[in-house]
């Protein structure tokens, strides 16, 4: 809603626009009347719709013609006042006043037009019957008021509708000459009706019909109200009313009513509430909210957001398959006003056997978009009425801004739930392979992917340490020259060579080299097409060697060329190195020299050496017991001690051992 309103009376001299703005003011007819009153404004608290309100007064003697084009183009509202007992003051409003407004305003701005008829005091008939045929020609004409700046007649209500056709304009929503909503109306109350449909019956219940009182008015309505409603629906439609709730047809119907009967604020508190301009667009507002993001932080779904987001997709996944169908997705993008998802998410994500989006794919997908993009992500959720439905300020409410990076390396310990991994390889090396591998694709499910449909980014869970955590991978491009920061910001880096490639290997080794060697980020090598015979790459140093040399992981062979799908063993490990970057963890190599396997060794000798000394106590203290005791009974008790702790030592080390 407008911050402010501007209203200006124009008129032929002497029609009273003076006077009706001194009568407003004051409650009572001045005895003088000056040529032109000032500019006054009346305070938002003392106004029905509670907005500052500036009225401007005209005056032909006192002001030059540039002047009043000065003041049309900065008015709201503007007031034709015409004398009743005038034939030619009310000419005018046609030949003169309405064509000037109209070359003074653009086209698709034009502002709404109030006629005025004053001084009606001094007639016993009406003005209408001259004025309607006006009204009808001039579609920018909002209303006509009769009054009188004498008797105080209907001084309030001539202000009250020149606010009221700013704040709450006919125009975007109603065609008086078709008795019809507008098409933009419609596709905004349809929106609506489908956000607040929530359970997706095409039906607004007694409960949905509540949330939706409740949402917009602040106030549920009573049994008896909902049934008056429904009622008035039923005896003017057909289809309007179905098992006993309100169909779409009855809601726009109910709204076409409201304007209809001059009650255009109604209509104009549901659109706004629901984040719409006079323009019937969704504000900037509504579908961006300012959201601080910190350098080095990300920002991620919370848990009331993603909870929204199984709603939303329990609402449309109509078969209960646990996927959505291509028409399902359809079906939950119609609240949008363009489709947001194209063929590359299916190829981004994880599908069933029919190619459609699983719900931990759909939830990945909206996870990857939060994570690259936060403000389209803002715009989607705002698109499907989050703020609305979980009654939040804004869907901002959704996000969760993670703390710098820095801070958990420097703890050694993070809260963040996506971890990112960019893939770097040489054309051709199987870097798209390893990324469809991760969505549980073999290969050959990777050969029925159009090139047109082919995605740069894969995503879906992992689980680290009994932790559902969100692993992103990036392919980047193949130019080792003009990688961007983008690229090489990230958790942990992949880099992809092939096997049977002899000139594979050095594309990784330079990057490597050129952008990572002093990196504390965590690179693993990935010898790829390892189903394929192994050729010596043409680098100084074989992959083993160069990666013995900087520290790195011996490479981890990966091929997807298998019958099922490709084990997920190494993506689970990448998100375990994101996590842990300074921790030296599993060798994935059983090579029994890395730090992993030599802590490994040490802490089964240590188990074994705590075993033997509690055996070596139990022994000591039977030896002791028989040189004072000789009940044999106390024997077998020692030794049946004995075998328990024994078994208890052992069981407790392999506990441990499996736990590890």
């Amino acid at each position: 809603m407008r911050k402010d309103v501007r209203i200006l009376l124009v008129g032929e001299p002497k029609v009273g626009k003076t006077s009706l703005i001194m009568s407003l003011v004051s409650e009572e007819f001045p005895d003088e009347v000056p040529l032109r009153a000032e500019e006054i404004t009346i305070p938002a608290d003392v106004t029905p719709e509670r907005v500052p309100t500036h009225i401007v007064d005209y005056s032909e003697a006192e002001q030059s013609d540039e002047q009043l084009y000065q003041e049309i183009s900065k008015a709201n509202v503007i007031c034709i006042v015409y004398s009743v007992n005038s034939k030619k003051s009310i000419e005018k409003v046609t030949s003169h006043w309405i064509p000037l407004i109209n070359d003074r305003t653009d086209k698709d701005s034009r502002v709404p037009l109030i006629l005025v008829g004053n001084k009606s005091d001094l007639v016993e008939h009406s003005s209408m019957e001259t004025i309607l045929p006006i009204m009808n020609q001039f579609q920018d004409i909002e209303t006509c008021v009769e009054c009188s700046a004498k008797n105080l007649k209907n001084i309030s209500e001539l202000f009250y509708y020149a606010q009221k056709a700013v704040l709450h304009p006919t125009g975007p929503l109603y065609c008086p000459e078709e008795k019809e909503l507008k098409l933009s109306c419609i596709k905004a109350l349809t929106r609506i009706f489908k956000i607040t449909d929530l359970d997706n019956d095409g039906i607004l219940n007694d409960n949905e019909l509540n949330f939706f009182q409740r949402t917009c008015f602040n106030t549920p309505l009573a049994p008896q109200a909902l049934e008056d409603v429904k009622n008035v629906v039923r005896r003017n439609m057909a289809d309007g009313v179905k098992d006993n709730g309100l169909t779409l047809k009855g809601f726009l119907f109910l709204h076409t009513l409201f304007i209809q009967r001059g009650r255009h604020e109604t209509t104009w508190t549901v659109l706004r509430r629901f984040g719409y301009d006079d323009d019937l667009e969704l504000t900037q507002e509504y579908l961006f909210p300012i959201v601080k993001i910190p350098p080095d932080c990300t920002t991620e779904l919370n848990h009331n957001a993603y909870l929204f987001l199984q709603s939303v997709f329990d609402k449309h996944d109509k078969d209960r398959d646990c996927a959505l169908s291509p028409e399902e997705v359809k079906d939950l993008f119609k609240v949008f006003p363009y489709m947001p998802w194209g063929p590359d998410v299916n190829n981004t994500v994880c599908t069933n056997d029919k190619g459609w989006i699983t719900y931990q794919g759909y939830l990945s997908q909206w996870t990857l978009t939060t994570y690259l993009d936060v403000q389209r992500s803002l715009e989607y959720l705002g698109y499907l009425g989050y703020s609305i439905v979980y009654e939040q300020e804004s869907q901002a409410a959704a996000i969760t801004v993670t703390r710098s990076k820095r801070i958990d390396l420097q703890k050694k310990q993070t809260q963040r739930s996506v971890f990112r991994c960019n893939v770097f390889g040489a054309a051709g090396s199987g870097k798209s392979g390893f990324l469809q591998a991760f969505l549980g694709r073999n290969l050959q499910r990777q050969k029925q992917i159009r090139e047109a449909h082919k995605s740069y980014y894969a995503i879906s869970t992992t689980y680290v340490y009994g932790q559902e955590k969100y692993l992103l991978l990036h392919e980047a491009i193949p130019d080792v020259d003009f990688l961007s920061e983008e690229e090489l910001a990230c958790d942990v880096v992949c880099l992809v060579y092939d096997v049977n490639d002899p000139c594979s290997f050095e594309y990784c080794a330079k990057v490597y080299k050129q952008y990572f060697i002093d990196s504390k980020t965590p690179c693993v090598v990935i010898a790829a097409k390892s189903d394929l015979h192994e050729v010596r790459q043409h680098y100084s140093l074989s992959p083993h060697d160069f990666c013995r040399k900087h520290k790195l992981h011996p490479p981890q062979s990966f091929t997807c060329n298998t019958t099922t799908a490709p084990n997920k063993d190494l993506y689970t490990r990448l998100t375990t190195m994101a996590m842990y970057p300074h921790a030296r963890l599993r060798c994935m190599c059983s090579c029994n020299r890395c730090t992993y396997c030599l802590c490994q060794s040490l802490l089964k000798l240590e188990l074994l050496r705590s075993v033997k000394a509690q055996l070596r106590r139990v022994v000591h203290n039977r030896h002791m017991a028989q040189a004072d005791l000789k009940n044999s009974t106390f024997w077998l008790r020692a030794s049946l001690g004995a075998t328990v702790c024994a078994v208890l030592g052992f069981a407790m080390y392999r506990a441990l051992l499996k736990q590890r």
